[in-house]
């Protein structure tokens, strides 16, 4: 016989929803079972529209990423379009910086007086990390600075952009790649970054090994090929790395995300989704953030923009 709803049914079911929606959040996030945890902050950094469509959306992937992360109870997500932060207060209390822009001299951290202030961040161990075209600054402008703060960067005419499909098969013992299966996406991957001499702490995340075909390009730009590319064959190449630096923070580099509907597939997605709670020093889940997607949520603040040509 079905009980009436009454008041104090509703209010009982009520409290098991809330008890069990905190037991979950308790299983994925165990150091919040009993509230000791302040929240960290991330602040997301999307640049201005670059590309034509269905490329370089950088105001999509990062409200994409930032939707997914809402389900992290401990971090606080603080986005910001068009190439810098609305107001750079909120940089003063950021545990975390992510970058999805565009790079080398228009790079959202060179403009104005934007590497000083990036600098003093990264001094009080402000996490960093640089995503597709953002891993890119000049070496005169920029190039130390990035080796410091992220472990390295994208060099033009030194490193390459070609489009090609590695597979990620095999991943080292660190948080980023908690959960993460083996995956294959078809992107702009660039690698032979300019990382610290002998790669000193770094730690590379998603490598594969470039077919003979890879190396002897066409590259995006310039179409190369590059002869100290073609020496190399054979050779195992980094696309994501990561590095704890000695003042506290942790920086990020990865190459993949110009299309944007990479997004949509889970480990791509997921091993991003990790590296932002690894920088902003929140706990990665054992099996790593799980997200999905709803239908149409890859369409959500695209940049109007020109049609790709045929």
């Amino acid at each position: 016989m079905n009980q009436p709803k009454t008041t104090s049914n509703l209010s009982r079911r009520r409290f098991l929803t809330g008890v069990a929606a905190t037991a979950a959040a308790a299983v994925a996030f165990p150091h919040l079972a009993f509230g000791q945890a302040k929240k960290r902050k991330l602040v997301m950094i999307a640049g201005k529209p670059s590309h034509p469509a269905g490329m370089h959306e950088f105001n999509a992937g990062v409200y994409v990423l930032s939707q997914c992360l809402k389900a992290v109870p401990d971090l606080e997500v603080s986005v910001h379009r068009n190439h810098w932060v609305s107001d750079e207060k909120v940089l003063d209390d950021a545990d975390a910086l992510f970058i999805y822009s565009d790079g080398r001299q228009g790079h959202p951290a060179v403009q104005g007086d934007h590497k000083e202030k990036v600098a003093k961040l990264m001094a009080r161990g402000v996490g960093l990390m640089c995503a597709h075209y953002a891993v890119e600054v000049d070496p005169k402008q920029a190039g130390d600075e990035f080796k410091a703060w992220i472990g390295g960067h994208y060099e033009h005419e030194f490193s390459v952009n070609p489009i090609w499909e590695p597979k990620f098969e095999t991943f080292p013992n660190h948080p980023i790649s908690r959960g993460v299966k083996p995956f294959t996406a078809k992107d702009e991957w660039y690698f032979n970054m300019r990382f610290r001499p002998e790669m000193k702490g770094v730690t590379s995340i998603l490598t594969a090994t470039p077919s003979d075909a890879v190396r002897d390009g066409p590259y995006v730009y310039p179409k190369g090929p590059y002869k100290h590319i073609q020496e190399a064959k054979g050779r195992v190449e980094t696309m994501m790395w990561a590095v704890e630096r000695e003042d506290g923070g942790r920086g990020v580099g990865f190459t993949g995300g110009h299309f944007h509907t990479n997004w949509g597939i889970d480990d791509f997605r997921k091993v991003v989704l990790n590296a932002l709670l690894w920088i902003s020093k929140v706990e990665v889940p054992a099996n790593g953030l799980e997200s999905k997607l709803p239908e149409g949520e890859l369409l959500k603040n695209l940049d109007p923009k020109a049609a790709p040509k045929k």
